[in-house]
């Protein structure tokens, strides 16, 4: 089974149409996957572990794509949300990578050993 990993570092505070493309067209992506029957994760990292706070709210042009994708959340990075900061909870934090500074980022090598293609958005 093809296994892929999207990562997701685009800002919506930029609120700009192209972080708004690349967050859509990351889930676009990710439910397409997920309805092949594929493994999928979803990574937020970087200002991208603000879009869940976005995305949750049911007016979000996105929210419906969301909700379809949502299951297949592996997480934020934890470094990212000590430096970048969310008011969202109940998501997995990620710190495989432990980089010194900080409390760790996902660890793109791990994905790649796991064999997971890594998108990044």
């Amino acid at each position: 089974m093809k296994k892929t990993a999207i990562v997701i570092l685009s800002d919506p505070k930029a609120g700009s149409e192209e972080s708004l493309g690349r967050v859509f067209n990351a889930l676009a992506s990710a439910y397409e996957f997920k309805h092949a029957g594929e493994d999928v994760k979803i990574i937020f990292q970087g200002t991208g572990i603000r879009w869940p706070e976005y995305l949750e709210k049911p007016e979000h042009p996105v929210h419906a794509l969301y909700s379809e994708v949502k299951d297949h959340v592996h997480g934020l990075s934890k470094g990212c949300v000590a430096v970048f900061g969310t008011e969202v909870s109940g998501y997995e934090l990620l710190h495989d990578n432990e980089v010194p500074g900080t409390p760790g980022l996902p660890s793109h090598l791990s994905l790649r050993k796991e064999g997971y293609d890594i998108l990044v958005f």
